[in-house]
């Protein structure tokens, strides 16, 4: 999770992972930290060694045991607070398993949310805009 880390004096990766199936995104609502309580896709930090590919695979399996396949880079969001600074590369993920999302980690809850109803959620700051400008959802303005 991204978002209970202590303050760094340089910005930190992180990935993102972008799961869409059936008209509906993955989505986890954080368990704790400054944004919890708010929903999220599958995210976190990219390990000492370890490729971006296997950061978004191994996030999306520890936040909401599913296994998936990194595909292409989306894009990228900046994340800047008081406590951190995060360039998070947000990519998608073709599922590999199609059983219920059960949240793990630092996920309290994790479920597919259908395309038409993701606004109306609690998001992270950024990420309706994020999910609108790279039309993975049309906002209903």
């Amino acid at each position: 999770m991204i978002d209970d880390l202590s303050p760094t004096s340089r910005p930190e990766v992180a990935v993102g992972a972008i799961c869409v199936q059936d008209d509906a995104l993955l989505l986890i609502r954080r368990g704790h930290g400054p944004a919890a309580g708010r929903w999220s896709v599958p995210s976190g930090r990219i390990e000492r060694g370890e490729t971006a590919a296997e950061a978004v695979v191994r996030e999306l399996m520890e936040e909401t045991s599913l296994a998936g396949v990194c595909g292409g880079l989306i894009g990228w969001a900046e994340l800047i607070s008081d406590e951190a600074h995060f360039v998070v590369l947000n990519f998608e993920v073709i599922m590999m398993d199609d059983g219920e999302p059960v949240a793990g980690s630092d996920a309290a809850e994790a479920r597919w949310v259908p395309l038409a109803e993701v606004e109306e959620l609690n998001l992270t700051p950024g990420l309706v805009e994020f999910l609108a400008e790279h039309n993975i959802i049309e906002l209903l303005v």
